[in-house]
């Protein structure tokens, strides 16, 4: 697997459409960084942000689940 991707190639690797990565990058929402002109994203810095917003999410869920059913 490449250590560093494009956008078009990141946004495969992430399941999401380069215009939502452009969105990201926009609100510096996710780490990337340019190299010359285009944008570049480390593999290793990906799989560690996806990693934050999975454990983000699944704290989340809980919490929102059991005030829906009121635990």
């Amino acid at each position: 697997a490449k250590e560093v991707m494009t956008l078009r190639e990141a946004s495969q690797y992430l399941g999401i459409s380069p215009d939502t990565l452009y969105k990201y990058l926009s609100e510096a929402k996710i780490p990337a960084f340019k190299l010359g002109n285009p944008w570049r994203f480390k593999k290793d810095l990906l799989d560690r942000w996806m990693e934050k917003k999975s454990e983000t999410v699944s704290d989340f869920r809980p919490r929102r689940l059991a005030k829906a059913i009121k635990i």
